[in-house]
């Protein structure tokens, strides 16, 4: 095989990242845009020791799971399932939860069928669009390129509210008045970084969040007007300044522009306050689903002490609280932990503690003053429960563990050294909260000893 090469291959497999998979001799080929069932001609454009990757130069007869997609920017490299049917989305996602389990984890639980989605289009409750200048030095809105910082111009996604895109449009044309400058991260040089919005499911409650270089709220005020006046769903403005020049989206100072700090929003029946750091699903109504399988999975009698570790702003917790007999929520952003306080007194729950710290730290100070749990859920960041968090959880001996996690691969890691250590494995369930996208969500029941 060489480089710029064409064969006719069919495609067998797709990844989770959208790529097909074929076979040409004894190599393996990743070819994006590609459905399994196509028979191309595919073009070699990188060869490395085991596998290469390709272009599609003719679809000589396409598989039955291609449909039209409905967006043009497939260049933003977010949506990478949108060429195929939502039934065969399913399947790659269920795939890749089914092998992470049973090849990364060695591991045999039962896997229940994935939950779709009801809504394929328009279910985030948040954007962030980066702002850039294009090659003639117009401010442009929109997303990044795939592996790059180039920005795809883009206003309306498909992903998100209308609205979003009609806002993001008012902003754009403000900007590009000149009455403030555009962030330059070659040079660090311009004040707008990205334009950050929020609304509420359940609400329709919407924030906008600039991020700034430094502060410029008098020069934004005029925007500020401009929005207000005509989203009346708007009901909070805020400034966040990020002056280092990083990739990280949000600084450490916001100030409130306009209305209030926050947003309210409801989630599993928890009256919830949103700020630009709080973490949030983006996907209101498959989340609760989300979390509806994890309260079933933890078979709660009234009886138990839960356990919610990683719990941001307590939703998950919470949801459970009118069942359980104590909650304690341990969570590492301080905001995040003063919100799940303030969500817990809204609706009235008094059985519930928070904590802020390590979450394996503070579960040690757990273990040593006899807070013993019978549950745990435990929903971590992508990179999964450090050695700290698992070996507390294995020294409490719950009965039951049951894991919420946005990366099947770092799950099925934690669940196999879980297993090792005295947990079986007993059930998988994936959940897609991330249509079109190359993003699925598990949830793992664990218990010690006989289920």
């Amino acid at each position: 095989m060489k480089k710029n090469e064409i064969f006719e291959a069919e495609i067998i497999d797709l990844t989770i990242d959208g790529n097909g998979v074929c076979r040409i001799g004894n190599m393996t080929v990743f070819v994006p845009d590609t459905a399994v069932g196509d028979v191309i001609q595919v073009k070699i454009v990188k060869i490395l020791k085991h596998y290469a990757f390709g272009i599609v130069i003719q679809t000589l007869k396409p598989s039955l799971d291609r449909m039209e997609a409905a967006c043009s920017k497939k260049s933003c490299g977010g949506c990478v399932f949108q060429h195929i049917r939502y039934d065969a989305e399913l399947r790659v996602k269920e795939k890749a939860v089914y092998d992470a389990f049973t090849r990364i984890g060695k591991l045999s639980p039962e896997f229940l069928p994935i939950l779709g989605c009801e809504k394929r289009t328009r279910y985030r409750n948040k954007a962030q669009y980066p702002f850039a200048l294009d090659h003639n030095g117009k401010p442009v809105i929109g997303f990044f390129a795939r592996r790059s910082h180039r920005i795809i111009p883009v206003t309306d996604c498909l992903l998100q509210p209308e609205i979003f895109g009609k806002i993001a449009e008012e902003v754009l044309a403000f900007v590009q008045t000149g009455t403030v400058s555009v962030y330059d991260e070659s040079n660090g040089t311009g004040d707008l970084r990205h334009l950050y919005l929020r609304c509420g499911e359940h609400s329709g409650e919407i924030m906008v969040c600039l991020i700034v270089r430094q502060d410029i709220a008098k020069k934004l005020m005029p925007m500020v007007q401009q929005l207000t006046k005509k989203f009346v769903q708007i009901k909070s403005i805020c400034m966040n300044v990020n002056p280092p020049k990083t990739n990280v989206i949000l600084g450490s100072k916001t100030k409130t522009l306009w209305g209030e700090s926050v947003i309210r929003d409801t989630m599993c029946d928890v009256q919830v306050e949103l700020s630009p750091e709080s973490f949030y699903q983006v996907n209101t109504p498959q989340a609760e689903r989300l979390y509806g399988v994890a309260k079933k999975f933890a078979q709660l009698t009234g009886k138990e002490r839960l356990l919610d570790l990683f719990c941001g702003t307590g939703t998950i917790g919470l949801s459970m609280a009118d069942d359980v007999q104590e909650l304690i929520g341990v969570e590492i952003v301080p905001e995040a932990v003063e919100n799940a306080r303030q969500n817990a007194q809204r609706k009235g729950i008094a059985n519930a503690r928070f904590f802020c710290g390590d979450a394996g730290a503070i579960a040690e100070q757990l273990e040593k003053n006899g807070e013993i749990p019978h549950v745990i859920i435990v929903d971590p960041p992508r990179k999964g429960c450090d050695e700290t968090a698992i070996h507390a959880m294995v020294r409490m001996q719950p009965k039951r563990i049951v894991m919420i996690s946005c990366n099947p691969a770092t799950a099925a890691r934690d669940c196999a050294l879980l297993e090792q250590k005295g947990y079986e494995v007993k059930v998988v369930q994936a959940v897609d909260l991330f249509p079109e996208t190359g993003h699925v969500e598990c949830v793992v029941l664990m218990s010690r000893g006989k289920a």
